[in-house]
């Protein structure tokens, strides 16, 4: 809901449980006022303040209160927008000249601010949208350039946030690296300005768009946390900030240091998405609105249950041929897999990474009769038949690079740096893109594919679009908007294409691409152990819908440790279950535990992709690890843990289950003990870990009848 005080100016919008407020001030900027607890309009007028004239004090304006900070006048902070005109001058000064507030979906509500630059051509949209059923605040930026001249947008964020005035302020986030990703950090914001970013060309291992504020007293299950998640898919960058006079806030949007966007006379730039919440309860109730807004909003089909896949990349490398791949699937579907997918190896010269990438036909000498038998095997089996691919990559031992050497980002005369021995192809020509999409839909069409493994596994270099206007410029946002046509115009034709967002393991996952897919590897550590912290922080923002995970072999082939099978289907069970072991080498007693344990995932499946997540403790400590998911309704629930070698001694602490339905009884699905809500919530249930290291449990918990 959107209101308005023509009396005082004060915007209100209004979510289930928070308000958010802002103004437009005696000088036309846009003004934040409150971000919290839900008010109402005359409660949030309030909160009105003079505004202190920058002529008044030696320091300028505040650093952080502005909607959209731009660079100008007596602001010393991080710009939000920062324009260059064509007679080289800078600066922007708000004008207002209307708003619009519309309906643009059932259940949601827009509120479009428009403004103009009081000297040049330039407008600016604030544009708002909330909704009925989440407290999460949609914020973006239009810009159009109405002048003759060219504008260059040297930084154009989506939005920038203000907190209240707090006592601390600590900041969570995760870092990481390939294999190694979404690392949770959580350590007090610092004074001056703290900047997470990429420069890679993708989302990123090493850090990921989102971010979340307390005032440094939340915990998984009480405080008052603020946070922020940017739907886009290249480069990005946020800056938060914290003020020697106690007040903190930031900016982020898409675009990275150094590089800018031109806007033609005429043209028109829209920023992607920058999303945020506000939420009482700790980070997981921060969590659960961020799974359940993705499920409900972003994701095209959150509501639907994801299979059970195998991948063949571990079993079998680059090594693929129609007879080993069909031998795998029918070990697959042994085990009630739903899914086969046929991973690296299977088109044009592909023996190694060192050639093939770009030619995308199936390799003669090993599928002589092309995908199609083996499409028609997996499918006689009962599953889906999905395929790898990588279509933004080329190797330069391929004929597609032969062909279409300007095809790469390049810049003329500069080495052509090799990552994995492939170049980037420049998704941000059109012909280039077309390219993608024209193989792409034919080979899902002609070779009846249910899945796609869409895999980017390098940055970008050399990042230059010669003979384009303004080129090195504009490929880095055109390239992730034409990525994303290609993925728009793919599901358009196939819909019941199903696409995982890949990019060398959890490089790519974002808000943005999984707006056009239905999962994300989250990083191509398999190991289980290092897996769980890799899980914890993923599940920070993104839910376990999204979270496709696999049981592969031990040694594990990066880290080389070795745990129980079942301990390994346990964690893989915290997600989307998938199985990338070589199924020609487990015994017999590891087929039979494999398949008891798909048959186990299936029954409880439905809780773990769309029930509501609770982190009962935290990763790899001397405790176990527990994860909880609950039933909207709470009538069932799943209680994961893993344990890694206790310390003898180490007191067996029960754990405390969450939302359960007070005064309920519970049926352990295993056991058939029958437990009461309120002792499992007020005292807790003893976990039955087996003794010895790397232990796991999965409890199934289903609400009785009051009758019974």
């Amino acid at each position: 809901m959107i209101s308005f005080s023509p009396d005082t100016g004060i915007w209100l919008l209004t979510t289930p449980h928070t308000s958010y407020a802002l103004r437009i001030d005696e000088t036309g900027a846009p003004r934040h006022l409150a971000w919290g607890p839900r008010l109402t309009l005359r409660e949030a007028e309030g909160l009105l303040v003079p505004v202190e004239s920058a002529g008044d004090s030696f320091e300028g304006l505040p650093p952080v209160g502005e909607e959209l900070p731009v660079d100008g006048g007596t602001r010393f902070g991080p710009p939000s927008l920062q324009v260059r005109y064509a007679d080289g001058s800078r600066a922007f000064e708000w004008e207002p000249v209307g708003h619009r507030v519309h309906e643009p979906a059932p259940g949601s509500t827009q509120l479009v601010l428009e403004f103009r630059d009081r000297v040049h051509p330039l407008f600016v949209e604030l544009h708002y949208r909330v909704r009925e059923d989440t407290d999460v605040i949609e914020r973006r930026t239009v810009l159009r350039n109405a002048g003759d001249q060219r504008v260059d947008l040297l930084r154009a964020d989506s939005a920038a946030w203000t907190l209240p005035a707090l006592p601390d302020y600590r900041l969570s986030h995760v870092t990481g690296q390939w294999s190694a990703e979404s690392q949770l950090r959580r350590d007090a914001l610092p004074y001056g300005e703290t900047v997470l970013t990429s420069r890679r060309g993708i989302t990123s291992h090493h850090a990921n768009p989102w971010l979340m504020l307390d005032a440094g007293d939340a915990t998984e299950d009480h405080g008052r946390v603020w946070s922020t998640a940017l739907a886009w898919s290249g480069t990005w960058r946020v800056t938060a900030q914290r003020t020697p006079d106690g007040r903190a806030g930031w900016t982020g949007g898409a675009g990275h240091e150094g590089t800018s966007v031109p806007l033609a006379p005429g043209e028109e730039h829209t920023t992607p998405v920058f999303a945020g919440l506000c939420t009482d309860g700790g980070f997981g109730a921060a969590s659960r609105a961020w799974h359940a807004y993705t499920l409900a909003h972003v994701l095209p089909r959150g509501r639907e249950t994801a299979a059970v896949l195998y991948n063949s990349w571990e079993a079998t490398g680059f090594d693929v041929d129609e007879a080993s791949q069909k031998a795998l699937a029918e070990r697959a579907a042994a085990l009630g897999v739903e899914l086969y997918v046929v991973d690296d190896g299977w088109f044009g010269s592909r023996r190694s990474d060192r050639a093939g990438l770009g030619d995308w036909t199936p390799a003669p000498g090993r599928f002589p009769d092309g995908l199609g038998p083996l499409s028609e095997a997996v499918h006689g089996l009962g599953m889906r038949f999905g395929i790898w691919v990588e279509p933004e990559m080329v190797n330069p031992d391929s004929d597609l690079y032969r062909a279409h050497p300007d095809w790469v980002l390049h810049i003329p005369g500069r080495t052509r740096s090799e990552l994995r021995n492939q170049l980037v192809l420049n998704f941000a020509r059109a012909d280039v893109a077309d390219w993608a999409y024209g193989w792409l839909t034919r080979l899902v069409g002609d070779h009846a594919v249910d899945f796609l493994k869409w895999d980017m596994n390098r940055a970008f270099s050399e990042a230059g679009w010669p003979g384009a206007d303004q080129g090195d410029d504009r490929l880095w946002s055109a390239y992730v908007t034409n990525l994303y046509g290609v993925l728009d115009r793919l599901r358009a034709d196939h819909p019941g294409l199903r696409i995982e967002t890949c990019s060398g393991g959890g490089g790519r996952v974002d808000l943005g691409i999984l707006a056009r897919t239905d999962q994300a590897w989250a990083s191509d550590n398999t190991d289980a152990v290092d897996r769980l912290a890799i899980q914890h922080g993923y599940g920070q923002v993104y839910p376990a819908r999204t979270m496709s995970a696999w049981v592969t072999d031990v040694p594990n082939q990066l880290t080389g440790r070795t745990v129980p099978l079942r301990f390994r289907f346990h964690c893989a069970m915290a997600g989307l279950l998938g199985i990338g072991g070589d199924l020609t080498r487990w015994s017999r007693e590891e087929l039979a535990e494999g398949a008891e344990l798909v048959a186990e995932y299936k029954k409880v499946r439905h809780l773990v992709q769309h029930g509501a997540q609770y982190r009962l403790t935290e990763p790899l400590g001397d405790r176990p690890t527990v994860v909880q998911y609950i039933a909207e309704d709470a009538a069932e629930l799943l209680v994961l843990a893993w344990q890694y070698g206790p310390r003898h001694g180490t007191p067996r602490i029960p754990v405390r289950l969450p939302a359960l339905t007070p005064g309920a009884r519970y049926r352990d699905t295993r056991t058939g003990t029958v437990h009461h809500a309120t002792v499992l919530t007020e005292y807790g249930l003893l976990l039955d870990l087996p003794r010895g290291d790397w232990s796991s449990t999965a409890v199934h918990l289903v609400r009785l009848p009051d009758s019974d």
